[in-house]
């Protein structure tokens, strides 16, 4: 058993981020498990149009597909500036979109840091006008597309893991891990694989479940907004805060309260498109 246990512990020190390496040419698990996410949320959109009769061509989705994932790479990126470490960036700005580091020589250092709330409110902003561009109606469309979004981030948090990162506070459970890009090496809680399996595969089951038992258009999204801030809300306890952070307010780090911003914003839309829908 203690084989065992010290195996599962020294797990992400066998792994390779690389899938393949050519030359200076890498292609890394990251990269391939954000390609697996947003074809998955994809065949799910899919799926629905299909069986439950909403008005929109696969031609549609794949646009729209086109605008969502632009979202995501700029919003996630500028939101991790702005949210994350915009003291640094301030006095690096080329760092913010270009894989070089300037300072002290020039390096290929990729693009590290992406914030999921950047990326929300990017693809929310890119949403609306796509929907208005092409006349659709967005509450219904954002009904259509948040149900099939949480699996996608099974993938996406099995990739932080497997690149070592976004790794947890420092425990004694027998479940815990040794990362290798931990300083310190010390055990620590698997907060990615917490995070593949509550942000991903539960909200996803709860969202599937209730996607046909919506009392209005939004209503669905509303719900989206709350169950992902909360889920990710309790995990952020066992996550180990940015280092250039910490500790933003209280106990709270910077990503438990932009959960509380966004389960606010959740809590608002519900009750205004509930008002909404019984006025008109």
């Amino acid at each position: 058993m203690q084989d065992w246990i010290l195996a599962w512990r020294h797990l992400p020190a066998q792994m390779s981020p690389t899938l393949l390496e050519i030359g200076s040419f890498q292609l890394r698990y990251y990269s391939l498990m954000y390609m697996v996410a947003f074809a998955c949320t994809y065949f799910l959109v899919l799926y629905r149009i299909k069986r439950e009769g909403y008005p929109y061509t696969a031609e549609q989705v794949q646009d729209y597909f086109v605008w969502a994932i632009l979202g995501v790479i700029i919003g996630g990126r500028l939101g991790y500036v702005f949210f994350y470490n915009l003291d640094y960036y301030l006095g690096h700005p080329l760092e913010i979109l270009f894989p070089f580091q300037f300072s002290g020589g020039f390096h290929f250092v990729g693009i590290s840091g992406m914030s999921y709330h950047g990326g929300v409110i990017a693809v929310l902003i890119a949403s609306v006008v796509f929907c208005r561009r092409r006349k659709i109606a967005f509450w219904r469309f954002a009904d259509l597309i948040c149900p099939a979004i949480p699996l996608g981030y099974t993938f996406g948090r099995l990739g932080n893991f497997i690149n070592g990162e976004l790794y947890g506070r420092a425990t004694t459970v027998p479940w815990g891990m040794v990362f290798p890009l931990d300083p310190l090496h010390l055990l620590r809680h698997p907060s990615q694989l917490y995070e593949a399996l509550f942000e991903g595969v539960v909200l996803f089951a709860v969202l599937w479940a209730v996607r046909r038992k919506s009392p209005f258009d939004g209503a669905l999204f509303a719900w989206y907004l709350i169950g992902y801030g909360a889920i990710r809300f309790v995990i952020e306890f066992f996550r180990e805060p940015d280092a250039q952070l910490g500790l933003v307010l209280g106990p709270f780090s910077m990503g438990q309260l932009l959960c509380l911003a966004m389960m606010a914003a959740g809590a608002g839309l519900y009750a205004v498109r509930r008002s909404a829908a019984k006025a008109g």
